[in-house]
């Protein structure tokens, strides 16, 4: 079952002085059409609640609702998929677990773990990188800068592939022209933005 898969992901994280609610709702506002719910620091109620208040934001939207790894929750909170992040994971069990009809992301950094990922044939897209150095999800995998998302264009790929890590809007049109993703990905650079709703406006005039 071929998904819809937007060429702009938004992701939310915690924030000393915005809601994972507020940013869900700023995102909406400012015309985001996919959200990945991004909180790796609450009990699974605390979750539950939260990602259903932002499930009604989005349900009034229309935007789709991505939640990062917690795919247990899928069938207790109103969302269209989970992003996976353990590079470990059993993907096709996942799928089991949550049905065809949910969305299911996977990350990969180089290009050997993306083919694995999408010869699973369970993945509907996935994120890859970092491209950059990000403070977001601190890791030691090699930056993949330009270059590494050129050598993907020379790659049988066939799934969508989501350029995350670091991404800013200067890094945009230089991304797409590498022949090698689908879209993007990004947090910081709306969430630590001044004005985070026209941050994400500018992000979209570049990729639409």
């Amino acid at each position: 079952m071929k998904k819809y898969i937007s060429k702009f992901h938004y992701l939310t994280q915690d924030l000393p002085n915005r809601s994972h609610v507020e940013q869900a709702s700023i995102a909406c506002s400012a015309g985001a059409n996919w959200l990945q719910y991004r909180c790796l620091t609450k009990t699974d109620e605390e979750l539950i609640e939260e990602i259903n208040q932002i499930a009604e934001i989005c349900d009034e939207w229309g935007m789709t609702l991505i939640i990062t790894n917690h795919y247990h929750l899928l069938d207790q909170v109103d969302a269209q998929g989970v992003h996976i992040e353990d590079f470990d994971a059993d993907l096709k069990a996942i799928r089991e677990h949550i049905g065809e009809g949910k969305t299911l992301g996977a990350s990969a950094t180089n290009i050997d773990d993306l083919l694995i990922v999408q010869a699973t044939g369970v993945v509907d897209y996935c994120g890859y990188g970092p491209f950059a150095h990000t403070d977001t999800k601190p890791n030691n995998n090699p930056l993949l800068g330009f270059e590494g998302y050129r050598l993907l264009s020379e790659q049988p790929i066939e799934i969508p592939v989501i350029a995350v890590g670091g991404i800013q809007l200067i890094d945009v049109e230089p991304l797409l022209v590498t022949g090698g993703i689908y879209g993007i990905a990004v947090s910081a650079a709306v969430n630590k933005a001044v004005d985070p709703g026209r941050a994400i406006k500018e992000f979209y005039k570049k990729l639409y």
